[in-house]
């Protein structure tokens, strides 16, 4: 009864094992290749289940997505012999699987290395051809642009590598040459903020010149309009008086006696020596008026 209920059992367990070593299965997002006695007999496994023979096949299955390669930072100069500190990333994917497992072993570090060292060279002859601002600015684009081309017709031939892209992350100069670059930056500044310090003073000074010169003059045509207003005021005063005066002079006299009167004697400190026959008190000696 034991056994009857084993046999079963070890039957499942053998089958099992057979299937895991004969059958294997290519997902969509991979690429593989098969293997007989070592050598490649099948460069491009279509994805689904598939059999092998144990002993015989071997299966190298490889993730056929963009990889990311994040390359190290490097020195390069420039045509004009200036050093520049570069960080740059590809973005690359298997275009032919048994290329790529030749070439590399299949072995993704290795592929990241071979296509480093590409990278390196290729950048180093495009900056090689540029100026600094050519890389930086100017030509950066065309410059990735070719980088990529060139570098395709090499890592397809070589490493069935496609390369997707190839980008420049960061540019900087070296540090020694960033200290001198900032330097003479802040010189530059302070120069140019002197200049303008200096220019500004001297049109603050051109307007406080024109302001004084504006206020003198609006204040010499004040003081000539006033003297011409305060000349016809007094003018036009002595023809009223004048007027006044021929119509009854003797009235005329006697009002203006009576102001000077209240003039003088307005303040009781005043001292006033006068002769008894001054024509001062004339009305207040004989009493008379008009």
């Amino acid at each position: 009864m034991k056994t009857a209920s084993f046999s079963p059992l070890l039957l499942l367990a053998v089958l099992a094992l057979l299937a895991s070593n004969c059958l294997y299965v290519v997902r969509e997002i991979d690429r593989a290749v098969l293997l007989t006695f070592g050598e490649v007999t099948n460069s491009d496994v279509a994805p689904g289940l598939h059999f092998k023979m144990p002993g015989v096949h071997t299966v190298r299955v490889f993730d056929g997505r963009i990889q990311t390669l994040d390359a190290d930072t490097e020195s390069y100069l420039t045509s004009e012999k200036n050093y520049l500190e570069v960080d740059s990333f590809a973005k690359w994917r298997i275009s032919n699987t048994a290329l790529f497992y030749t070439a590399t072993g299949g072995d993704e570090a290795v592929a990241n290395n071979l296509l480093a060292q590409r990278i390196n060279t290729g950048l180093r002859n495009q900056f090689g051809e540029r100026t600094k601002h050519e890389v930086v600015s100017g030509q950066r684009d065309q410059l990735m642009q070719e980088l990529t081309a060139s570098l395709n017709a090499i890592t397809q031939q070589q490493l069935g590598i496609q390369v997707v892209d190839v980008r420049v992350k960061k540019i900087d100069l070296p540090d020694q040459v960033s200290e001198n670059v900032y330097t003479r930056m802040a010189s530059e500044r302070q120069e140019e903020a002197q200049e303008l310090r200096s220019t500004g003073r001297e049109v603050a000074e051109g307007t406080r010149a024109d302001a004084d010169r504006q206020r003198i003059v609006i204040e010499a045509e004040a003081y000539r309009d006033a003297e011409l207003i305060r000349g016809e005021g007094d003018a036009e005063a002595a023809a009223i008086y004048a007027a006044a005066f021929s119509k009854d002079p003797e009235f005329y006299e006697f009002t203006r006696s009576l102001n000077a009167y209240r003039e003088t004697f307005s303040s009781s400190g005043d001292l006033l020596l006068l002769g008894p026959d001054s024509e001062f008190f004339k009305y207040l000696k004989d009493g008379k008026s008009p």
